[in-house]
């Protein structure tokens, strides 16, 4: 007879009268029976069933007094280890997505250690997490194994930084300079006037920049004087080779499955252990995954990492498009999540947060204080939404106008950007359009304001303000602030949630 959990304890405090009788005359074997000694002492000698939220666990005696059976035993290390897959799932995101995203740079679009990528077309910018559509992305992966790595950040017209594995910004490297990136624990060179020194806690690293000049011959003259190379060469730096893919498809998305896990495996073999995340190493061993071991799981690890993976996603799914974190809302009006929960103020508790971490690297790149701005100045800001007004989830099916107020926080621009839910990545539709922004060309209403227009038909009359979706497919989208301003940061400017029309 299985017992359950308010049954166990009326036992246990004796408040039962029945207690006893329960497992009286019962023939299962697995249930508690009852025996007479010499004395004429009962003495127990079956088996306690407790009802539980991972199924029946079964003991000596009972709970308290007993010991869980072998079985019993079996299963909870099962699930031990199905637990911490899950979280590690969560932990290891924006590190798995950083060496498949290096992986794609380098194994499928060609590009060569240090090599500066440009992301132009909207096929290229598929490949990449959450993307913008409207900006230009210029991109570069380096192994320090090789030695130190130069950086030549121009003065003006290039938004960016250089990010370690886990996606975290190297402090500085921002700035217009010039800097001399170290690998983790070597010696600084004598050689260093002229440079700003900075360490990478990684042996990887890779500089993401964005050309925010809306000059056509500034933006090219900015992109010249961006330079990266390795400091070996310095002496003669090699001529800047940058590597155009096109319209060429590639994918730097993180991968599903067991490919997930050997991505870990591959950070874990590589990078430096922080010491905030001995935990999850430890709670990765028992599952195969260890630092100077080969990744060979036998059947119960690969049938747990799976578990866990996918699971694990459906968590960081959750955790992305449902987010429950302490003053996540632009408005408590609307719909619209701050994507990025750091604070600029003091960015280094951001990589301490398992959950707001997860829920941006989930489905985005790069981390740094410029994209979570707490005042005006050379950033960009970033809200997200899943559901429209009604608290639906966004449907490529139906149709909705999501209307821009006039008077936007804006220095530059802004934009609104549709994603596909299952890659993260640009919407994909037949007119290969994904987004639409004050750069462009919309259609005003008298009052300033501006329709955008989302649905599976173009809307006549609106159908520069369209953005086609595909029905059978849930989206989301961003809407992104260049170089916000004060509207912004104290939340009047009222930008509503997408409608149903």
């Amino acid at each position: 007879m299985i017992i359950n959990r308010r049954e166990t304890l009326s036992i246990i405090a004796g408040t039962a009268p029945a207690a006893m009788g329960l497992f009286a005359g019962s023939g299962s074997a697995s249930a508690q029976t009852t025996s007479t000694a010499a004395s004429g002492t009962p003495a127990s000698t079956g088996l306690q069933q407790i009802e539980s939220r991972i199924g029946v666990l079964e003991f000596t005696h009972d709970f308290e007094n007993g010991y869980p059976t072998d079985a019993t035993i079996d299963k909870l290390y099962d699930e031990r280890d199905f637990q911490r897959g899950c979280q590690a799932y969560l932990w290891a995101l924006p590190a798995v997505a950083f060496r498949s995203w290096q992986a794609g740079n380098n194994e499928q679009l060609g590009a060569k250690n240090g090599q500066i990528v440009a992301i132009l077309s909207y096929e290229a910018k598929r490949g990449i997490l959450t993307a913008n559509a409207t900006t230009p992305y210029y991109l570069g992966f380096a192994d320090l194994s090789d030695g130190p790595l130069v950086l030549e950040m121009p003065k003006r017209g290039v938004q960016g930084a250089i990010n370690d594995a886990w996606q975290n910004a190297i402090p500085g490297t921002e700035e217009p300079g010039k800097y001399l990136v170290l690998p983790p624990g070597s010696k600084t060179p004598r050689d260093v006037a002229g440079y700003t020194v900075r360490r990478s806690p990684t042996v990887n690293v890779f500089l993401g920049v964005r050309l925010t000049d809306t000059d056509p011959q500034a933006a090219r003259q900015a992109l010249s004087q961006l330079r990266m190379y390795p400091y070996a060469q310095r002496k003669k730096p090699p001529r800047m080779d940058i590597l155009d893919v096109g319209s060429k498809t590639w994918s730097g998305l993180p991968p599903r499955g067991m490919d997930y896990w050997r991505r870990v495996d591959e950070v874990i073999q590589v990078e430096p252990m922080e010491a905030r995340d001995t935990f999850f190493h430890a709670m990765l061993r028992p599952l195969g995954i260890e630092k100077g071991k080969a990744f060979a799981p036998d059947a119960r690890q690969t049938k747990i990492l799976s578990d866990a993976a996918q699971v694990g996603e459906a968590m960081a799914k959750a955790n992305s498009a449902d987010r429950r974190f302490k003053n996540g809302k632009y408005r408590p009006d609307t719909h619209w999540d701050f994507a990025l929960m750091l604070d600029a103020d003091d960015p280094n508790a951001f990589w301490n947060l398992l959950d707001e971490r997860a829920s941006w690297f989930y489905e985005a790149v790069g981390a740094g204080p410029a994209m979570a701005p707490k005042k005006p100045g050379p950033s960009s800001a970033y809200l997200s939404a899943y559901k429209d007004r009604a608290g639906d989830w966004l449907d490529g099916g139906v149709s909705y106008r999501l209307r821009v107020p006039p008077n936007p926080p804006i220095k530059l621009f802004w934009s609104v950007t549709l994603y596909d839910v299952d890659t993260r990545a640009l919407i994909l539709n037949d007119q290969k359009i994904a987004d639409r922004s004050s750069r462009m060309d919309l259609r005003k209403n008298d009052d300033g304001s501006v329709d955008i227009l989302c649905g599976p038909t173009a809307p006549a009359g609106y159908e520069s303000n369209w953005i086609p979706t595909v029905p059978g497919k849930n989206w989301f989208s961003y809407f992104r602030f260049y170089q916000p301003t004060e509207s912004y940061f104290d939340r009047s400017w009222p930008l509503g949630d997408f409608e149903r029309v």
